[in-house]
């Protein structure tokens, strides 16, 4: 696991997001909500989007890893763990979905003729 918080130190260099320690580590966490409004707006950039989802990877991720060493240490319950955990899964699950659809969008538009 020790490895794991080094990888994800390097993924809050690549994505310019800062840590901050107020968050209590077995909250549990999600991605984002963004409204609809939001969305529709032409001052929101895709960019800006994915860069919202990144974070709440994140933070699933290390809320994650930091319930896991708690419950290790006994300072966490079974449940606990297991939320944290599925929660984390299942962030890691949509983020990869996302990118698959990128890729294939990426693949698609570089099939197009010029």
């Amino acid at each position: 696991m020790i490895e794991a918080l080094t990888s994800l130190a390097a993924f809050d260099r690549a994505t310019g997001i800062t840590r901050t320690d107020s968050a209590a580590p077995l909250a549990r966490t999600s991605f984002p909500v963004i409204p609809a409004a939001a969305t529709a707006g032409p001052a929101t950039d895709f960019g800006d989007v994915m860069a919202q989802l990144a974070g709440g990877l994140r933070t699933s991720l290390r809320t994650g890893e930091a319930t896991a060493i708690s419950g290790i240490q006994g300072k966490a319950s079974t449940q606990q763990v297991v939320e944290a955990v599925m929660s984390a899964e299942q962030s890691l699950q949509t983020a990869i979905a996302v990118r698959d659809k990128v890729v294939a969008a990426y693949l698609e538009l570089s099939r197009m003729p010029i």
